[in-house]
């Protein structure tokens, strides 16, 4: 018998209950179907209503009881309540969102991952019929460089004030998530070829190659970890001759993101470069309400990653039974592809959600349907 995969469910504010529910359902539906050795515990915490009953986030031993899991499923966080309520309780969000940073640091979940792909029924932003085809994965470094959270502010208040805000850059992270990338898109290759769906990047020596990773820095005027970015993506790449390599400064990338973005594989950035890119990155593949995220540790299987859609808690519509389910659903297929590396039972599981979605976005994507409406129809997709 399987070992138990055992996941933490936060639900967090807003709609993150909500959409949260719905992921819950699926997972039910996947577990009596297949048989599945998995089981979850819901937590009310981080969330703004523990904030206010108890004056913190989440207790003092959270991360300890987190730990405990193979896998944490967060809803959304950040709740400021309606905005016509005078007495709404209100947190900064370097209160509302410090859990994020807690968990990713705490369990070294250097990688955030964020896959973009325009697919069937997702809203095409762009008009040009090449956006079709958009389908990259930008890679972020998620544990150091500019929200490292060291600095401080003097003389707080006063017409002289100055706040201090450090960025930090090891060559160790820096090692880790490019190489990270280019694994990742020497895998992206060989799945495409299995699928029959070929792509041609040019190497600046003029061959073709399957993949390509984009480095994207602010070498320009960051120059001390821009270069070093630079010097380890050029060493790195000597291991992995069969795939392309480009660089993009980050407004560079950002107008090409808009322009071209079919042109791009596999993006790496720093942490808050890789934060912009990826929302971009989001609208681009259909909006928020459909792009799953991941924050991995894949070196230590010990410690848990924490999967959470890129939206936010949309407090204007909490409550209401209407927010889309859709990217927290792509997201727990990810967490359960994930997971598959303890169980591959839980891979194909995850590959069953995610069809299982994408046909419903393919058929029903431009319908204004309730929350739990969405999930009856996934529901009885994979029942099928």
């Amino acid at each position: 018998m399987a070992q138990i995969t055992r996941i933490a469910i936060t639900p967090g504010d807003g709609i993150g209950p909500e959409v949260v529910a719905e992921a819950v359902r699926c997972l039910e539906t996947l577990r009596a179907k297949h048989n599945l050795a998995l089981e979850w515990t819901r937590f009310p915490w981080p969330s703004h209503a523990w904030h206010d009953e108890y004056g913190e986030s989440w207790p003092a031993d959270a991360l300890t009881q987190l730990k405990a899991y193979d896998a944490i499923l967060l809803g959304a966080l950040g709740d400021p309540g309606p905005m016509d309520d005078t007495n709404r309780y209100l947190l900064p969000d370097s209160i509302s969102l410090a859990p994020l940073l807690d968990m990713r640091k705490g369990f070294d979940q250097w990688v955030c991952e964020r896959p973009a792909r325009l697919l069937p029924g997702a809203r095409q932003y762009l008009k040009d019929d090449r956006a079709k085809d958009i389908d990259m994965l930008v890679i972020r470094e998620n544990s150091e460089g500019e929200y490292v959270s060291q600095g401080g502010r003097l003389r707080q208040g006063k017409p002289d004030e100055v706040a201090t805000q450090m960025e930090v850059f090891t060559r160790r992270a820096t090692e880790r998530i490019i190489r990270y990338g280019f694994e990742q898109a020497r895998q992206r290759a060989g799945e495409r070829v299995q699928e029959g769906r070929t792509r041609a990047f040019r190497t600046l020596d003029g061959r073709s190659c399957e993949s390509q990773v984009c480095l994207v820095t602010k070498r320009n005027a960051l120059r001390y970890w821009g270069d070093m970015y630079t010097e380890v993506f050029e060493e790195v790449s000597h291991d992995f001759p069969d795939v392309a390599t480009h660089h993009e400064l980050v407004d560079a990338a950002c107008m090409k993101f808009v322009q071209c973005p079919w042109a791009f594989d596999v993006v790496v950035a720093s942490n808050l470069q890789g934060d912009i890119l990826t929302d971009l990155a989001a609208v681009l593949s259909g909006g928020m309400g459909v792009a799953p995220s991941c924050n991995l540790n894949p070196t230590d299987p010990h410690m848990p990653s924490m999967f959470e859609p890129t939206h936010g808690s949309a407090p204007d519509i909490a409550g209401q039974g209407i927010a889309d389910p859709t990217a927290m659903l792509f997201t727990t297929a990810r967490m359960l592809d994930w997971l598959g590396r303890k169980d591959p039972k839980l891979t194909q599981a995850g590959k069953e959600l995610f069809d299982a979605v994408a046909a419903d976005l393919a058929e029903q994507g431009n319908q204004q349907r309730a929350t739990s409406q969405i999930g009856d129809a996934i529901c009885k997709r994979m029942l099928a």
